[in-house]
Formats: C-alpha cells, structure tokens, sequence
C-alpha cells in the first residue's frame, strides 16, 4: 500500500518541530511548520481518504467513473488550497499528482492506457489549479 502523502507531511512536521525546540533547527528553517499546517493537512488526508476508498470500491473501474473520482479529488483539492491561501507548491503539485496516479495504480488500472484514451500527460492537471 502507498504512503499517503500526509503522513508523512505530518512526520515531516513533527521532526521539524521537534528540532527547533532541541535548538538543533531554525524556525525559520523548519519549511513544513509553515507548508504543512495542521487544518491543512487534515483537510487534504480526509479528500485523499475519500479518493481512495471511492477508487477501490469500482467493480468495475470504467473510464468514467475514474475521472469522476480524479475530477472530485482535483477540485476539491483546489478547495482545500484556496481556503488555506494556496500551501501546495510545485515540490507538493507534483507528489499529489503522482499520488492520484498511484491510487489508480494500485487499484490495478492501466494509468498509461487511461492517459491515452484521454489524451493527456497526466491525471490531475485538468481540472488542476495549483
């Protein structure tokens, strides 16, 4: 099973805090207090959770039902960014890109031949507007 991205913002988070009151870190340093903040990172796990558990209960996963999916994560993804004034940069854009490919991976879907189909590069950038 994939890591969900969150968690490991989450540890990322944790570390860095952890750091800059051992004195080991400058808070300035510590990028993920200030990437990855916690009503953020909640907001994103609940939509990938559900993303996630959407794309595994397909039986069968058509093409339509999956950019379905991909298109609700996408756009509320979006939600998320904009409530938050706009966390996920291009390092962040990328992960959660490969992410949502990745949950379509697992799922035994044929993401390449998915693309195709659809004549596109990738899976989020659509609907995508971080």
């Amino acid at each position: 099973m994939i890591e969900r991205l969150t968690r490991r913002w989450q540890r990322e988070t944790a570390e860095q805090e952890a750091a800059v009151v051992a004195g080991t870190l400058s808070s300035d340093d510590a990028y993920a207090l200030t990437f990855f903040p916690p009503g953020f990172v909640a907001a994103v796990d609940a939509s990938l959770a559900a993303y996630e558990q959407e794309i595994a209960s397909m039986d069968p996963p058509t093409d339509e039902a999956v950019w379905g999916a991909v298109e609700r994560v996408v756009v509320t993804l979006n939600s998320i960014d904009q409530d938050f004034g706009q966390h996920i940069e291009t390092m962040t854009r990328e992960e959660l890109s490969e992410y949502i490919e990745d949950v379509l991976a697992e799922a035994g879907i044929d993401v390449e031949a998915l693309l195709e189909r659809r004549g596109v590069e990738e899976a989020a950038g659509e609907w995508r507007d971080w």
